[in-house]
């Protein structure tokens, strides 16, 4: 779908896409991966967007119950729709959910986004036969079951059981403490029958840890919940009204041998239990939902720019000179320095998120074909990108709504909608210093290994070699190379890496144990993570800049793009760098100067760049980051459409303030 560029654009706005140096279209293609995809895209969009069926009201105005309504007619409309479009592919999928939800989405989102890649990944082929078809046409419709009350990403803690019973070949599943009622996942209270239930293994009186169950929680025929089970709402929370988020308890709910999911862990009919080839199985379909969230993360960010840096190109305020025109907002150093590092990060992570899943597909394709050598590299790229994405991004949109005034307050903004729903990205599928920790082991483990010569991947390769001890900068100029900034990075994160590694066995050796160890050493381990993943994200941006086909004007700005993104990240670390000699002070003020000097190149494609995202005024849901850029006409049409002002004297004002008023003109009176 093409944005109407005719007449009506504000004047403001216009005049930046005239002054761009490069043409959006052309990254647009890049961030698709294909002209072709592009106008797949567009299309699958403009005809969800232009469905009268699948029109929704302002969310903002309505009740929690009358969004969640809405969620739900939508839902069931779109994949009638689906299905009479013949959308089978996935990607077409998407799209489509994406542009009928406009947001909100969907009660079938945790279904499609775990419930399916589970029975894909983790069901052997008599259960794939029973159950992923009916999945796959909605016939049922099921959500996730890990998180509980008591317990969150510490998933060997999980309490609720399945207690195997060779009498009957059935499992017992049972809530057997309060704090093991599963808490929080989506739309569990109300809308789904089914889900993957992840219960601790007990058979023969031997405790094998955590695996894999479909359940059916609701009867096929009426919806009511089956014998045992007990589920609802878990109650209004930040923002995403349409989730109906729930909790669920088992009482002694039996279900058959064969819902155990079996492609790895196996019960036979006497109870005998065969282990999968490796414990990391059973978090496959986790693994993939990680991945997926980085994709997620960089999606939100690249919401808050388009608005942020389309209102700033419109607002104008504060004379510089008396009498003066008042100047864009846009114009100022403090508003760049709000924008384009959150652009910057945008683009980043985008285009680790394309790279992060292309190696998740081969590592996939691997574990199909028995190997699974690469599965603990897949786990710790994935838990330490979901969490450094995440953290950025909800930090990011922050500073994205700040930099609009007042008005980024309103939730004619869109910025509630949009962080209320990155920032649940920060804790869903592992909390951020969980997965850094997680990363961090990984990490510590691969130390290890570099020292006993072991072949690394290639994303924790740098730990083989000694990076250079200095940087070798010596002008401003230099601080802009890229290969100086991949080093730079390389050095950090070698440097902190096996710094938290020897503060770990020195913790070791002085007789402490690992428990006691590993917990004294959290501050370094998440550092350490969190400068892997940064090397791992600035590596990734220039070897896309240095891969992918693209004309001169473009890559102009990308690579500006990516030394602010790298040169800003050096500037916030600046002390891990000038700890150990690295850098020097002077350096330092190299890399403040050219941040400065990097806004001011920046900022005449600030709007191409957003533009090129290509999301469509529908589905970013704000009115001052509309395309056409009639902010304040439209702020104002907004407002009047608001329930209280749909009589011009409210209901309230008889019932309270009326006697109030009346009693203290009397009494004035006297």
């Amino acid at each position: 779908m093409a944005f109407d560029q005719g007449a009506g654009i504000n004047p403001d706005l216009q005049k930046e896409r005239n002054n761009a140096t490069f043409d959006p279209a052309e990254l647009t293609y890049i961030i698709d991966k294909g002209s072709e995809r592009t106008r797949r895209r567009r299309y699958l969009q403009y005809l969800a967007l232009n469905d009268p069926d699948l029109a929704e009201t302002d969310p903002s105005f309505l009740t929690r119950d009358e969004v969640y309504s809405s969620v739900v007619r939508r839902s069931v409309i779109l994949v009638k729709k689906m299905k009479e479009l013949n959308l089978t592919d996935p990607s077409d999928q998407l799209i489509y959910k994406g542009a009928s939800l406009r947001g909100d989405g969907s009660i079938f989102a945790i279904h499609d986004l775990m419930m399916i890649p589970m029975l894909q990944t983790q069901a052997d082929e008599t259960q794939k036969r029973k159950w992923l078809q009916k999945a796959m046409n909605y016939e049922i419709i099921g959500t996730y079951l890990q998180t509980e009350l008591g317990h969150g990403t510490f998933i060997r803690g999980l309490e609720t059981t399945a207690t195997y019973d060779p009498s009957t070949q059935e499992f017992i599943i049972n809530s057997p403490t309060l704090t093991s009622t599963k808490w929080w996942p989506g739309f569990l209270g109300r809308s789904v029958n089914c889900c993957i239930l992840m219960a601790q293994l007990y058979s023969q009186g031997k405790k094998y840890g955590l695996h894999a169950f479909i359940v059916q929680l609701r009867r096929f025929d009426n919806h009511e919940l089956l014998p045992g089970i007990t589920t609802g709402d878990i109650g209004p929370k930040m923002d995403m009204s349409g989730n109906d988020n729930g909790f669920c308890r088992f009482d002694n709910v039996r279900i058959p041998r064969e819902n155990l999911l079996s492609k790895y862990a196996k019960i036979d009919p006497d109870g005998t239990y065969h282990p999968p080839i490796s414990d990391k199985m059973v978090y496959a379909g986790m693994v993939l939902t990680r991945v997926s969230m980085v994709a997620m993360a960089a999606g939100s960010l690249s919401s808050g720019c388009t608005i942020a840096t389309r209102y700033s190109c419109v607002r104008r305020q504060t004379e510089l000179t008396p009498g003066g025109e008042e100047p864009q907002i846009i114009d100022y150093q403090s508003q760049q320095l709000k924008l384009f590092p959150q652009l910057a990060a945008t683009y980043a992570f985008r285009f680790a998120a394309h790279n992060i899943r292309t190696r998740c597909d081969q590592i996939q394709a691997d574990v199909r074909a028995g190997d699974i050598s690469s599965l603990q590299e897949l786990h710790g790229l994935s838990a330490g990108m979901k969490a450094f994405s995440s953290l950025a991004t909800s930090m990011g949109l922050e500073v994205l709504r700040l930099s609009c005034g007042g008005h980024g307050y309103s939730q004619a903004s869109g910025f509630p909608r949009i962080y209320s729903g990155a920032t649940a990205l920060v804790t869903v599928e592992g909390e951020y210093s969980v997965l850094m920790l997680q990363t961090a082991r990984y990490l510590v483990k691969c130390v290890a290994k570099a020292a006993s010569g072991e072949k690394l991947p290639h994303s924790i390769a740098y730990l083989t070699a000694k990076p250079e001890s200095k940087c070798p900068a010596k002008s401003e100029n230099d601080i802009l190379d890229l290969e100086v900034l991949v080093n730079a990075y390389r050095h950090r994160a070698h440097r902190l890496v096996n710094e938290a590694a020897e503060q770990l066995q020195a913790c070791l050796l002085s007789g402490k144990p690992q428990h006691v160890a590993w917990n004294e050493s959290h501050m370094v381990l998440i550092k350490a993570a969190d400068a892997h993943c940064h090397y791992y994200t600035v590596m990734n941006f220039v070897q896309y800049l240095q891969s992918t086909e693209m004309s001169q004007p473009l890559r102009d700005v990308l690579t500006s793009l990516c030394q602010l993104y790298a040169l800003y990240g050096i500037e916030n670390n600046a002390g891990d760098l000038l700890q150990d000699g690295y850098m020097s002070g002077e350096q330092i003020s190299m890399v403040t100067n050219q941040v400065a000097a990097l806004l001011a190149v920046i900022r005449p494609n600030a709007v191409a760049l957003v533009d090129a995202f290509d999301i469509p005024d529908e589905m970013l849901g704000s009115i001052l980051g509309r395309y056409d850029g009639n902010v304040y006409e439209n702020l104002y049409k907004w407002a009047k459409e608001s329930p209280l002002n749909q009589t011009e004297v409210h209901h309230s004002y008889d019932t309270y303030l009326k006697p109030l008023l009346h009693q203290s003109h009397m009494e004035a009176k006297l």
